[in-house]
C-alpha cells in the first residue's frame, strides 16, 4: 500500500521484523562535544544557552579569552578512529544494530552535508566522512546501521528566526532539516532514522508525515528501514515506529507497542567526558539487568558509548562492552530472537524474568538461589518437562512446587569469595 503524510496512515505500517530480532544496539555520541569533553553533549547549551557559571568557568580557565564554541571543531580530529576496530568491538559487544550522530543539536554534521557549509566533518575537524566510512565498516560485519539526527540546532540563526515567529514559518525546515534527512537517506541508505531534537515545535512544523511518507513509499530503504516516535512535540511514545518515549525509559508492564530502552554506559552523560569516574559508569551486573528487564517487557535494548575527540572508545568502555558480548555468547539464546511470556517476571521477586521462544520458555535469574534451589512459581510443569542451565551440560533435577510452581536444582558452584558474574537461564522445555 502507499503511504499518506498523516500519522493514521502510517503509524498503520507494519514494523520491519528485523529490528524485533536484533533486540541489542550500540548508541554513539560524537561531535565537537566531545572537544571540552566536560559536562555532557549539552556542553554549548549550558555554556551560551543558560550561562551555567560552571561551564564559563570551565571556559574561562581552560581556553584563551574570547573563545567561541566554533573554535572547538577543529580539535575535533578523530585522528585514532578506525570504524573497522569500532565495528568488530560492538560486535563482540552482541550488538546487532548500531546508531550514530550524524548531527546532534550542536548542529556540526559528521558527514559533508551540503547545506552545512564549514560545519561538517569533511570541511572541518577530522576532513573525513565519519557517517559513511563507519557505515562501510559496519556493513562488512553484517551489523545493521542507524542514524541519530536532531531535527532543531540550538543557535542556528533560521531556526532561531522560525522560533521567534511561534514556529508559523518553516525556512529552518526547507532549507536545513529536511535536505539533511533526504542527504543522509539517499546517501546511506540507513537500516534505522533515530529521530531527536523535536520536542519545541509540532510534527507539522517539521514536516515528518510528508518525510516519513516519502521514507515508507519511495526511498531506498523503504521496506527495510525503522524508525523511532520523535518527530514533533507529542508524538512521543503515540507516533512513529517504535517507541523510546524518554531517554532511560522503563515500563513497569508490558507496552502493546514496540519499544526501545536507550542507556548510557555512563550514567551521567552520553558525550564523553574526561573527568568521568569509575563510580559513574555502569557495572556489569546493572547493564545485564537492564538488557533482561527491557527485553522480558518486549523491548530493544541500545547501550551508549561516547568516544573521545580522537575517536578512541575508552578501555572502561570497551571492557563493559565485551563483558556484555561474553554473557550474551553463553545466554543470547534467550534474548535474540525471543518474545515476551504470558508472564514477564516472577510476582514474589524483581530478579526472575521470562522469555519465550514458540513453545520453550526461559527463565532469567539474576541472583544465584542461597542453597542452589531456584523457586520458580509461574511455569506449571507436566511429567514430560525438561530442564537445563544454559552454558552447562545435562539436564536438572526438578520437583513440582506444593501449591504451584516448581523447584528446580542447579549444579553446585564452588565458593567463592568473589560474587559470581550476575544473570544465569534455565530453559523450561514442556511447561504452559
Amino acid at each position: 500500500p502507499r503511504y499518506r503524510p498523516d500519522w493514521a496512515s502510517l503509524d498503520a505500517r507494519p514494523l520491519p521484523a528485523w529490528f524485533d530480532r536484533a533486540k541489542v544496539g550500540v548508541f554513539v555520541h560524537w561531535g565537537v562535544f566531545s572537544v571540552p569533553a566536560w559536562g555532557s553533549e549539552w556542553f554549548w547549551w549550558h555554556w551560551q544557552g543558560q550561562h551555567d557559571a560552571a561551564y564559563e568557568r570551565f571556559v574561562r580557565r581552560r581556553f584563551p579569552p574570547g573563545t567561541t564554541y566554533a573554535e572547538f571543531a577543529p580539535h575535533f580530529t578523530a585522528y585514532d578512529f578506525q570504524p573497522r576496530q569500532w565495528a568488530r568491538l560492538f560486535q563482540r559487544a552482541g550488538a546487532r544494530y548500531v546508531v550514530l550522530t550524524t548531527k546532534h543539536h550542536e548542529g556540526f554534521t559528521n558527514w559533508g552535508s551540503p547545506v552545512s557549509w564549514n560545519w561538517n566533518s569533511v570541511d572541518t575537524g577530522p576532513h573525513r566522512d565519519l557517517v559513511g566510512e563507519l557505515g562501510e565498516a559496519l556493513r562488512e560485519s553484517n551489523l545493521r546501521y542507524g542514524l541519530y539526527h536532531s531535527l532543531m540546532e540550538w543557535f542556528h540563526p533560521l531556526y532561531l528566526a522560525d522560533k521567534q515567529n511561534g514556529f508559523k514559518t518553516q525556512s529552518f525546515v526547507l532549507k536545513k532539516t529536511m535536505p539533511e534527512l533526504y542527504d543522509l537517506v539517499l546517501k546511506y541508505k540507513p537500516d534505522l532514522i533515530w529521530s531527536d531534537g523535536d520536542w519545541e515545535a509540532p510534527d507539522s512544523y517539521w514536516n515528518s508525515t510528508s518525510f516519513l511518507a516519502w521514507l515508507y513509499n519511495d526511498s531506498p530503504v523503504k521496506d527495510t528501514v525503522v524508525v523511532n516516535d520523535r518527530w514533533g512535540r507529542g508524538c512521543s511514545c503515540h507516533h512513529g515506529g517504535f517507541y523510546n518515549c524518554a531517554d532511560k525509559f522503563r515500563p513497569g508492564t508490558l507496552p502493546d507497542h514496540k519499544w526501545e530502552m536507550c542507556s548510557s554506559l555512563d550514567r551521567l552523560s552520553w558525550g564523553y567526558r574526561s573527568n568521568m569516574s569509575l563510580h559513574e559508569v555502569m557495572d556489569e551486573m546493572s547493564m545485564i539487568e537492564e538488557l533482561v528487564q527491557t527485553v522480558s517487557l518486549g523491548g530493544n535494548y541500545l547501550l551508549n558509548v561516547g568516544p573521545t575527540k580522537e575517536g578512541v572508545i575508552v578501555p572502561i568502555f570497551q571492557e563493559r562492552l565485551l563483558a556484555l558480548g561474553r554473557w550474551l555468547e553463553t545466554n543470547g539464546e534467550a534474548i535474540y530472537e525471543s518474545q515476551p511470556w504470558r508472564v514477564q517476571m516472577e510476582n514474589t521477586t524483581d530478579t526472575v524474568w521470562y522469555t519465550s521462544k514458540g513453545p520453550v520458555v526461559f527463565a532469567i535469574f539474576l541472583l544465584w538461589p542461597r542453597d542452589s534451589v531456584l523457586h520458580l512459581s509461574s511455569p506449571i510443569p507436566c511429567p514430560g518437562t525438561q530442564v537445563t542451565l544454559v552454558g552447562f551440560a545435562g539436564t536438572l533435577e526438578w520437583q513440582k512446587q506444593p501449591g504451584k510452581g516448581m523447584l528446580i536444582t542447579l549444579p553446585y558452584m564452588l565458593p567463592s569469595p568473589l560474587p559470581p558474574q550476575s544473570g544465569w537461564v534455565v530453559k523450561l522445555e514442556g511447561v504452559k
